[in-house]
């Protein structure tokens, strides 16, 4: 087990390396920062001083090479905005974007999976309907047009919750809500999906023949062998919700990363921006390496068979 552990976290150091590197070449395509930083009445001298003190005017593969020097050493960089250190304005939003997963997250869970359960169970009849029908427009609403419609009818028509912010867990309930809609549908078609798999295997008939009760089927035999793929889904949704959330955050004035990251790009903060994609892409590796391991809990024939060795 430590061993794969090692050479998953060694996988993923060439991981971020790739994905920051993207990120480098792509910002450095996007235009001329000194068009944003500067006043808009800065003479060409001003602007060329400003492009030298900076380091805009080194060839950029010397760029790209100062940059991963600085990325192993620790230093991210100081956003252009801010003349803050980029790493630590990207961590000081992390707890907002990271609540508003988790609440978005478990919200969908709390849902989906039930709801995925009694689909597969009453395959066939008006419940598995109405649940397939959920899913299917859960997944297709657009996410901005469902926040601006919470927003419309809780906020401005009932006037019981806040339009937005970050301010106690009532200004929590619509954002999470609306950013959980779209993973709920996900999660509640892999869960039938599964269900229907493992309903249909011979030691459920077996069970049913023994007299075991159903639900004890449900929860003991079938959920349980249908959580591999919906373990791996929710992984995925978790860092899908993590770097996502930037529409919902902005409709709800949330402060959170993803809010922070349009602004930035928009500012062309460069230092900002990577250091953004480093913290939620480590964090995406992090998880995907916590649902592998959570697998061998799951199904030991995993861990026997040598995929952990």
């Amino acid at each position: 087990m430590l061993i794969y552990i090692l050479k998953r976290l060694y996988q993923a150091i060439f991981v971020l390396l790739g994905v920051l590197s993207i990120v480098f070449f792509l910002l450095h395509l996007s235009g001329d920062p000194t068009q944003l930083l500067l006043p808009l009445d800065a003479t060409s001298e001003e602007r060329a001083a400003f492009r030298d003190q900076m380091g805009f005017n080194d060839p950029l593969l010397y760029q790209y090479a100062n940059f991963l020097l600085n990325v192993v050493q620790g230093d991210l960089g100081y956003s252009y905005r801010h003349s803050e250190p980029a790493i630590g304005l990207v961590l000081e939003r992390i707890p907002a974007t990271f609540e508003l997963t988790v609440a978005s997250l478990l919200i969908a869970i709390g849902v989906a999976i039930p709801l995925g359960v009694v689909a597969a169970v009453k395959r066939g009849t008006l419940i598995d309907s109405v649940a397939m029908g959920f899913s299917l427009l859960g997944q297709a609403t657009p996410v901005y047009w469902l926040g601006l419609l919470l927003i419309l009818l809780f906020s401005v028509k009932l006037g019981v919750l806040p339009t937005g912010g970050r301010d106690g867990f009532e200004t929590l309930i619509l954002p999470a809500f609306t950013l959980a809609v779209f993973s709920m549908a996900r999660i509640a078609r892999i869960t039938r999906s599964g269900m229907l798999d493992v309903l249909g295997q011979d030691y459920i008939r077996t069970a049913r023949a023994k007299g075991i009760s159903e639900w004890t089927i449900i929860s003991n035999y079938a959920l349980r062998n249908a959580a591999i793929p919906l373990v791996t889904v929710i992984g995925l949704e978790f860092g899908v919700l993590l770097g996502g959330a930037v529409i919902t955050e902005t409709i709800f004035s949330w402060p959170g990363v993803g809010r922070f990251a349009i602004d930035s790009i928009f500012a062309r903060d460069y230092p900002v921006v990577q250091a953004i994609v480093m913290v939620l892409s480590a964090i995406f590796v992090l998880v995907n390496l916590a649902v592998d391991i959570l697998y061998t809990y799951l199904d030991p024939r995993i861990r026997e068979g040598g995929a952990f060795k």
